[in-house]
C-alpha cells in the first residue's frame, strides 16, 4: 500500500478530509520522533513499542581485505511488536 492508499483509506474511515488525515499523521510521526530524540520508548496498545537501543562499538573484519576496522557505538530504532500482532502473522 502506498502512502497515499493508506490516507485515502484512513480518511475514508475517519470521515475526515484527505489534507485533515495527512496533517494529523505529520503530527503524529513528529511527536514520536520528539519523544525517540529525548531518549524514551513509545507504546502504542495492540501494536507495538519503539524504542532507540544503543550498540557498541565493534570490531568488523573486511572479508577480501581481511583488515579489521573499529566501528563506532551507534543508535538504532528497534520495534517490538505486541504478542497480539505477532501471533497474527505466524
Amino acid at each position: 500500500m502506498k502512502t497515499k492508499e493508506f490516507i485515502s483509506e484512513l480518511a475514508s474511515r475517519l470521515n475526515k478530509s484527505q489534507q485533515e488525515t495527512t496533517q494529523m499523521i505529520e503530527v503524529f510521526v513528529s511527536e514520536v520522533v520528539k519523544e525517540l530524540e529525548d531518549g524514551k520508548s513509545i507504546n502504542i496498545q495492540e501494536f507495538g513499542t519503539f524504542e532507540i537501543k544503543k550498540k557498541a562499538e565493534r570490531i568488523s573484519v573486511n572479508p577480501t581485505t581481511q583488515q579489521r576496522m573499529l566501528v563506532p557505538p551507534k543508535l538504532v530504532l528497534a520495534f517490538k511488536p505486541h504478542t497480539k500482532l505477532k501471533e497474527k502473522f505466524k
